[in-house]
């Protein structure tokens, strides 16, 4: 780089002068101001004076340039008229929805997504001097934020994994708005919205597994009723008695259902083994 080129990037070096009479301009205009208040004293106090409330900063500029000592507030504070300029900052948590996004997630299905963030400037002197306006800048990258991060996702994350992609999308966020004072409190992502013939498959296969679950079911139960009826059988088959009185008491309990009479054979050799246990 040549001498020309350092010349053209910091050209004040050749006019050391230039620096040194802003500023002898910036103290006449500043002791013009201060006679101007004077000279016009009380009245000039309802200009002069401003409040900001508890949840405010006031971010002043005199001449152009930002005063030292940071944000003003809250309560009173003084400004010099014609060369101070201000401007209020809200420190209160900020909450906007981001409209719906369509997104292509990682499994190639179109979704629409709409979160909530929850933002506050925690810093009012760098959301005045490093950005344009902080709010509609946050706004602008919440959107552009939550369509990068469910990008990277399936749709069966973006479903069952919604605080952890939250946290993402506010740890993504968080990062670039620090350098403009603002800090993102909270992300939230509110619905998840699918298309109507993605909807109807979905039913469909949850429909058919909730089907192939009850036909399980209903197989493990009919071969725990085949086990108990084995057993049943087995303990019954050891004693011939036992399947007379299993007979008799079917009959009862059909007799105690519906008032009828039942009339039913007595087998003979029945009889003959209650006669044989007698003796």
């Amino acid at each position: 780089m040549n001498t020309k080129d350092i010349e053209s990037i910091n050209p004040a070096k050749d006019r050391p002068d230039e620096g040194f009479c802003s500023g002898i301009c910036a103290v006449i205009l500043t002791v013009l101001s201060f006679i101007l208040v004077i000279c016009t004293f009380p009245l000039s106090l309802l200009f002069c004076l401003k409040i900001v409330q508890e949840y405010e900063r006031a971010v002043i500029f005199r001449l152009g340039r930002l005063m030292s000592g940071g944000a003003k507030g809250p309560g009173l504070f003084f400004i010099l008229p014609c060369i101070d300029s201000y401007k209020k900052v809200d420190l209160r948590v900020v909450s906007f929805d981001v409209p719906p996004q369509e997104i292509l997630t990682k499994d190639s299905v179109t979704v629409a997504v709409d979160a909530v963030v929850y933002y506050k400037i925690y810093n009012a002197t760098m959301s005045v001097t490093n950005v344009e306006n902080a709010s509609n800048s946050t706004r602008l990258l919440a959107q552009t934020t939550l369509r990068n991060v469910l990008g990277t996702r399936s749709l069966s994350e973006i479903l069952s994994e919604r605080e952890t992609i939250s946290h993402a999308i506010q740890a993504n966020l968080d990062e670039p708005t620090d350098p403009w004072g603002v800090r993102v409190e909270r992300v939230e992502v509110k619905d998840v919205r699918l298309p109507q013939n993605l909807q109807r498959a979905m039913a469909a296969e949850a429909e058919a597994a909730r089907e192939a679950r009850a036909k399980v079911i209903a197989a493990e139960g009919e071969m725990n009723a085949s086990r108990a009826l084995k057993e049943a059988a087995e303990v019954i088959a050891e004693s011939p008695q036992a399947l007379q009185l299993r007979y008799l008491q079917t009959l009862s309990a059909i007799s105690a259902e519906k008032n009828s009479t039942i009339i039913f054979p007595l087998p003979l050799d029945m009889l003959s083994s209650l006669k044989n246990s007698a003796s």
